[in-house]
Parts: C-alpha cells; sequence; structure tokens
C-alpha cells in the first residue's frame, strides 16, 4: 500500500477556470473527415481565385490566336496563295549582300518580305551569292526560290537554236524571246562591241552579218550578249575552216568574206539541198558576166515591211542587186553549213550535150532560175528566152503570182 502521505495530490477538475474555448472541442465544426469544415472558406477568396483561373485562360487563348495568326501570316510570305506568276530575271552583282538581294527581290515584287525571307535563308542553310542571272517565278515558294539563287548561273542553261538564213536583228529577237534577260536592243548594240573580234570580217567593215554561225547553243544563266555573239563568231570560224573557207581565193577566185555573201544569199534563195550548188553556180557566171545577179532575197534585207516587190526593185540602195552589179557590201543572212559548202563548191555549168545548151551560144552556162514547184525546187536556165518559159509555167501552175 502505497503511503497516503506519498501520493500525489488529486487535481481538482471543478476548480479550473482558465479554460480556452479550441475550435476543436466543438463536435460541429468537424468534417466526416475529421478536418476544418471547408465552408468556413472565405467565399470572397474564392471568386477572386475564379477570376484569377479567368483570366488567365483568357490570355492563353488570346496568346494562341496571335501565335496563330503570326503563323498563318509567315506561311503566306513563304508560300504565296495562288499561282506562281510569270517569270523574272533577277541579277546578283559582285559585292551583293543577303540585305541587297533581299530588298531587291521584294522591290521587283518577286517576294513580298524581305525580312522574312532572310529569316527563312539563314534557317535553311543560307545562299551562296554567285553574280549572274537567275531566272525565277515571282511569288513562288522562298524555298523555289532560295533553291534557284543556290545553284551558280554558270550551270544553268537555256536551249536557244538560229535556224540557217536568219539574219543579226533575228538572232537577237531569238535571244530576247528566249532568255527573257538578253533584250533585242542589248544584243544589237554588243554588235558594234570592239571586244568582239571576228577573223573572217576584212578591215573597215564593222557588220557582223554572215558571221554568226546558225546552230542551237546553250546560253549559260552568266553569259553576256557579247560573249553569246563571240561563241557565234567561233563556231563560224570553225566550220568556215573545216569546209576550206580559207582556201576561197583558190577555189573561186574571191576572198573568203566574199564567199560568205554568196552563201548567204544561197541560204536566203535555196530551199533544197540539190539546188544550192546550181545557184552559186548562176551567182559566179553572172559576176564573170557583170550581169546584175537579180537575187531577190538581197532586195528584202533590211527593207521595211509592207513594202512590195515592185517598189523595192525600183529603190537605189547597195543590196538592190537589180540596179546594182556586183555583190552586195556585206552577206545578208547567216548561212549555214552546206550553203558555204556550195559556195564553195559550185555546180559544174551543163555539159555541151545538155538539152538546155542544143541551142545556146558557147559558152553554155547556167544564168538563170526561177521556182517551180510547191516543194522549193527550181528550174535554171542558160538562156533569157528558156528562162522567160519557167516564169511562165510556174505562173500557170499557181507558183508565182
Amino acid at each position: 500500500m502505497i503511503d497516503p502521505l506519498l501520493r500525489p495530490p488529486r487535481p481538482d477538475y471543478e476548480k479550473v477556470d482558465d479554460w480556452s474555448e479550441d475550435p476543436w472541442d466543438d463536435p460541429s465544426r468537424l468534417n466526416d473527415g475529421g478536418g476544418v469544415d471547408t465552408d468556413v472558406v472565405d467565399p470572397v477568396s474564392l471568386e477572386r481565385f475564379r477570376d484569377i483561373l479567368r483570366l488567365i485562360s483568357i490570355v492563353v487563348v488570346a496568346l494562341a490566336l496571335l501565335f496563330g495568326l503570326v503563323g498563318w501570316w509567315y506561311l503566306r510570305q513563304v508560300n504565296p496563295a495562288g499561282e506562281a506568276t510569270s517569270t523574272e530575271t533577277f541579277t546578283v552583282v559582285q559585292g551583293d549582300t543577303m540585305v541587297d538581294v533581299s530588298t531587291r527581290l521584294a522591290d521587283q515584287g518577286i517576294i513580298s518580305s524581305a525580312g522574312v525571307f532572310r529569316w527563312y535563308v539563314a534557317r535553311n542553310g543560307g545562299i551562296e551569292l554567285e553574280p549572274g542571272f537567275y531566272t525565277v517565278r515571282a511569288r513562288s515558294h522562298m524555298g523555289d526560290i532560295m533553291a534557284v539563287l543556290n545553284t551558280p548561273p554558270s550551270i544553268t542553261y537555256t536551249k536557244v537554236t538560229f535556224p540557217e538564213g536568219f539574219t543579226v536583228t533575228q538572232i537577237a529577237r531569238r535571244l530576247e524571246d528566249k532568255t527573257a534577260r538578253l533584250t533585242e536592243a542589248d544584243v544589237l548594240a554588243a554588235v558594234s562591241d570592239p571586244a568582239i573580234v571576228s577573223n573572217l570580217r576584212p578591215d573597215g567593215q564593222v557588220s557582223l552579218e554572215g558571221l554568226l554561225f546558225p546552230d542551237t547553243y546553250l546560253v549559260s544563266g552568266d553569259e553576256t550578249a557579247t560573249q553569246v555573239l563571240q561563241r557565234m563568231i567561233s563556231l563560224m570560224e570553225d566550220v568556215a575552216r573545216e569546209e576550206g573557207l580559207n582556201e576561197a581565193q583558190l577555189k573561186v577566185g574571191y576572198s573568203p568574206y566574199k564567199v560568205l555573201i554568196v552563201a548567204s544569199m544561197i541560204e536566203r534563195e535555196a530551199r533544197l539541198d540539190e539546188d544550192r550548188s546550181k545557184i552559186a553556180r548562176v551567182i559566179y557566171n553572172r559576176l564573170k558576166a557583170g550581169m546584175p545577179l537579180q537575187i531577190d532575197a538581197t532586195l528584202y534585207y533590211g527593207a521595211p515591211e509592207g513594202v512590195t516587190f515592185a517598189d523595192l526593185k525600183a529603190i537605189e540602195g547597195p543590196y538592190n542587186t537589180y540596179l546594182k552589179k556586183g555583190l552586195p557590201p556585206t552577206p545578208i543572212a547567216s548561212p549555214g553549213r552546206a550553203s558555204i559548202r556550195a559556195a564553195l563548191n559550185p555546180a559544174n555549168n551543163p555539159a555541151s550535150s545538155d538539152p538546155l545548151c542544143a541551142q545556146t551560144p558557147k559558152p553554155c552556162r547556167y544564168l538563170y532560175y526561177v521556182l517551180a514547184d510547191t516543194d522549193g525546187r527550181h528550174v535554171f536556165a542558160t538562156t533569157l528566152a528558156q528562162h522567160e518559159a519557167n516564169v511562165e509555167a510556174a505562173r500557170a501552175a499557181g507558183i508565182l503570182p
């Protein structure tokens, strides 16, 4: 038994009067989970929280719309709506920067935004700018424009064909039509460029007529009009050398340049190869006899359009071979290989046993020709009477007016 004297005094609960009330003491303020009842949260604070959430949602939606609009606008700059328009020639010059190039692209209407183009290029590998001419389609995808500008102009080509019998003016016009960057005016101006050299052009002669070889050329994107013309001249010199034009004086008694004049007339007169050498013989026979050549094609060289043949025959001028004897001062077109060969190798005159020579004074030689059928074949004569009969036959057949 514990000694009563040692037992601690028993507390007197009834005498405690400093008890403080705690919220936890009231069971009615406890929720089923044992925590504080949520009903006690301030309704004003909850509404404020909801306003913040609503504001955040609005901001997120607005930013999404903003970024969507920016993205749509950017895509429309990179890839404009609709079809790409016509091709344009764009020139990159030495020392150009991307700022220079993008600004000029925008100025020419090829792109709509210089800044977007620079941004796009910077993020897609960049462009190694090389001076030269580039053919681009306006308002096409910036990636396509970038690809064009990343292709060195020295390896981009345009195929251009110059038929036999083209004049310098026609060559200039064809270059403008096919390349879109070399204008007719540019080419005609380049004809006078002192940098152009032709070994077939005699001293004092400035014309390049007849000195440009007709053929198909691949014109590169960085070639100038002068360079194209020089290539055509070089090819004419190669063909002339292969055909033996340097021996022209020995072969036919005329200089290489004068033989080219003959070849150019053959080119414009003959339609079939079989007639070329005979036409050459007529020309040389008439020159030797001191007769006017009376080559119709010379009348039309440089003549204004719409002038009748009768009027052309009456106009005084160096290319009127009806009124002026001898050769014209220059070729009248670019002769092809076949015409050059014919001019260097004219056909023989008819043999004495030929029916054409039966009633022809000696020597019997070809002096006349006229178109004989719709295929372009010519018929040849040794006398004026034969020729007039051939002309009447052609008219009766509807070949001549």
